[in-house]
């Protein structure tokens, strides 16, 4: 039987951290970390799918969704700040052995915190989010350019992945059955991306994105070293997070589980249920 999902808010070093609950505190941990240009949202079919068998929490970073949005001149946007906001709210829920689901910007703030505190790391459930350069596709390069060189021109180019038309194709491009999404979606995220003040958000955050890149070695090496149970579900046909990018955990996660599905970057808004099950399935073994 499939259980209430709860919306809360718990306060985080002065931020108003949102959260959607699921399921009994007594099961298994599942920490959902989302995406750009997402937020929890991306999950819901995922918890009303799991919730039966584990203990589902999906909080909204600061920037997204529900959560506090400071200005950038009182909070600074770096994927180091919003692991270390994640990682007090781990603690301010009290969540042990966990098993972390990562999407895009998750991985880096998932992998961050399994740095630092690889004590909490039941196992990592991995969706298109990259670790190894094989998995940086062409369709970043406007990205690329805007980390390389902070310019008027750079700049443009990365404030295309801001627009309606990039949101929606983040969510249709590759995916088996793109009349499977609802528009809905897509149409939440750029509501909130059209805040004011969410553009300068989200510019900080892009232009830090190389501090991911600059720390692949040593993700790559907590693999080697901590050898973490590892599935990763990934949307092959994604053109920013390539199917290289999934393949190559392999090379230091020999045991991880790898299953590449006809999706997109968002495969869960069509895949969900293959997605449970493959969850329930590589979680029942530990």
């Amino acid at each position: 039987m499939k259980n209430q999902v709860y919306y809360k808010t718990v306060n985080i070093n002065g931020l108003d951290i949102f959260y959607r609950e699921a399921g009994s505190a007594e099961k298994p941990v599942l920490l959902l970390l989302h995406g750009f240009p997402s937020s929890s949202h991306m999950f819901r079919n995922l918890i009303e799918q799991l919730s039966d068998s584990f203990y589902l929490i999906a909080p909204d970073y600061p920037g997204f969704g529900q959560s506090s949005a400071p200005d950038i001149k009182e909070f600074q946007y770096t994927f180091h700040n919003l692991s270390l906001v994640i990682e007090s709210f781990i603690e301010k829920l009290q969540l042990k052995n966990i098993n972390f689901y990562v999407q895009d910007y998750g991985g880096p703030i998932g992998f961050r915190i399994a740095l630092r505190r690889p004590e909490l790391v039941q196992s990592f459930i991995v969706q298109n989010a990259n670790a190894y350069l094989e998995g940086l596709g062409e369709a970043l390069g406007p990205l690329a350019a805007y980390i390389e060189t902070n310019s008027v021109e750079t700049e443009k180019g990365a404030r295309m992945f801001l627009e309606f038309e990039a949101t929606k194709w983040t969510y249709l491009d590759g995916a088996l059955e793109p009349e499977k999404i609802s528009p809905d979606s897509y149409s939440i995220d750029q509501f909130y991306l059209d805040r004011p003040g969410n553009d300068s958000i989200q510019l900080s955050l892009f232009r830090d994105y190389g501090s991911n890149i600059a720390l692949y070695p040593e993700w790559q090496h907590y693999f080697k070293n901590y050898k973490p149970k590892i599935l990763i579900i990934w949307g092959k046909n994604d053109k920013m997070f390539i199917e290289a990018g999934g393949w190559a955990y392999a090379k230091d996660l020999p045991n991880a589980q790898i299953h590449q599905l006809e999706g997109g970057h968002f495969l869960l808004e069509e895949h969900y249920d293959t997605a449970s099950n493959l969850i329930r399935e590589f979680l029942s073994n530990f």
